[in-house]
């Protein structure tokens, strides 16, 4: 085994038998990882974290060859986000965007632009009075930056270029032109502004997309978008966006 550092955050955690726990966390140099610490719950002192849901760590680690269950043997918390914890709905959106990682990311592979994407969002998080601008950026650039994201800048079924109309297909991923509409006909139409929106925030950091207005319009229709496709390629709606939804519906964003 080699003994490794890093910054990590905790993306989910469970309890294994009596004394110890598992937790996947999400790091700056591995990528998605998981790892057990042995005895925190008999002897939390062992460590100066209580490793909360999307906290940022410091972890110290035994890296194991035959395994994909690390012996994490100190765990130093650097920011623990508690003034998001003071809003419900912004832990909501905090959450999704930890399952959302879990999802989409490939265990142990790394990628820094993932981890800074998660971390500054968390921290603007903190103060924003526009928690639901911040998940959609944090949506799109995800996806941009994974590999997985839908098919914007081009027709994804014939590859032109398209300067009018065009309608999204969850199906093939992307956007068709009016001469590709048959190969899905459950492709809806979608605004110009809403397919502008996204290619804005695909292409620029998150200080100048902070400041990117959207009507409400697009809002809705990206919300719709983003969370369809999510649901059609996981193949189930992610739990913290259900529990978002309610929170919008009922008011609850305090």
């Amino acid at each position: 085994m080699s003994i490794h550092k890093t910054e990590a955050l905790v993306l989910n955690k469970w309890d294994f038998r009596e004394t110890s726990i598992i937790v996947n966390f999400y790091s700056r140099d591995f990528g998605k990882m998981s790892g057990i610490l042995k005895g925190i719950k008999k002897e939390p002192a062992k460590f100066a974290s209580t490793l909360e849901l999307f906290s940022h760590n410091e972890i110290v680690f035994y890296k194991k060859t035959n395994s994909a269950l690390h012996l994490v043997s100190q765990c130093d918390v650097k920011y623990n986000f508690n003034m998001i914890r003071n809003s419900i709905y912004k832990i909501g959106v905090a959450s999704l965007m930890m399952e959302l990682i879990d999802k989409i990311m490939p265990q142990e592979d790394k990628n820094e632009e993932v981890f800074d994407l998660a971390t500054t969002c968390l921290r603007e998080l903190e103060s924003s009075d526009n928690p639901d601008k911040i998940m959609t950026i944090f949506k799109i650039k995800m996806l941009a930056f994974s590999g997985f994201k839908p098919h914007f800048d081009s027709c994804v079924s014939c590859g032109a270029r398209i300067n009018g109309h065009s309608k999204f297909s969850f199906v093939l991923g992307g956007l068709l032109c009016a001469e590709c509409y048959h190969k899905d006909l459950k492709s809806r139409t979608i605004f110009r502004g809403t397919v502008a929106s996204v290619l804005h925030i695909e292409k620029n950091d998150f200080k100048i997309n902070l400041n990117l207005g959207m009507n409400p319009q697009i809002k809705k229709e990206l919300n719709i978008i983003l969370n369809a496709f999510l649901t059609f390629h996981l193949e189930k709606e992610l739990k913290s966006q259900k529990v978002i939804n309610n929170l919008r519906d009922g008011s609850l964003n305090s």
